[in-house]
């Protein structure tokens, strides 16, 4: 079973996937049709965004630019895998990554504030996890994922996912989570 904690509590995607069973749904051409749609969506506000990333790798920012003009409204994605990169690229603090890990609501809340201030765009989404099958501990398992979206007005929202399945289903589950928070986010 997934689940999402928000402190809004507001339901989101993974949940909604959840209880339709369309936790694998979060194919290739559904990723797709989320970019696509968000593409649209920051077209028409006249928005950038900025992706940081840790366990998927860049894989966001690739279901992002796999949709034709993407250009127009995404404006870079770092890849931080490492402690180092993320201090050092976004600004994490070392404090934060050592009294809370890498996997954790600090970390990726100042992940996403360090991606839109040094990617100088206003909206920016930052995901760090475990996607295993290593890595897991028992207060955070394999398939703990941290997602945090950085807003126009400076908010900064994050929420907590446990995704069940293999190393390639948890990364795809986090893209997907990551793409539907920041069109839930944005509203229609």
């Amino acid at each position: 079973m997934l689940e999402a904690v928000a402190g809004d509590g507001k339901r989101c995607y993974a949940e909604r996937m959840v209880e339709s069973r369309n936790v694998a749904a979060a194919d290739d051409a559904a990723l797709e049709a989320l970019a696509r749609e968000l593409g649209r969506r920051l077209l028409v506000r006249g928005l950038k965004l900025v992706t940081a990333e840790s366990c998927t790798g860049g894989w966001i920012a690739k279901s992002i630019t796999d949709v034709a003009g993407s250009s127009g409204w995404f404006e870079r994605g770092v890849v931080t895998y490492s402690n180092e990169a993320k201090c050092g690229d976004l600004g994490v603090g070392a404090d934060t990554l050592s009294l809370y890990g890498a996997v954790s609501e600090q970390a990726v809340r100042e992940m996403a504030m360090g991606a839109a201030q040094r990617g100088q765009a206003p909206l920016a989404v930052a995901v760090s996890g475990i996607a295993g099958p290593d890595g897991g501990s028992a207060d955070k398992p394999v398939g703990t994922v941290w997602v945090a979206w950085h807003w126009p007005d400076r908010r900064v929202s994050a929420r907590h996912f446990k995704f069940e399945g293999g190393r390639e289903a948890v990364r795809r589950q986090a893209v997907a989570a990551a793409l539907q928070g920041l069109l839930d986010g944005l509203g229609g």
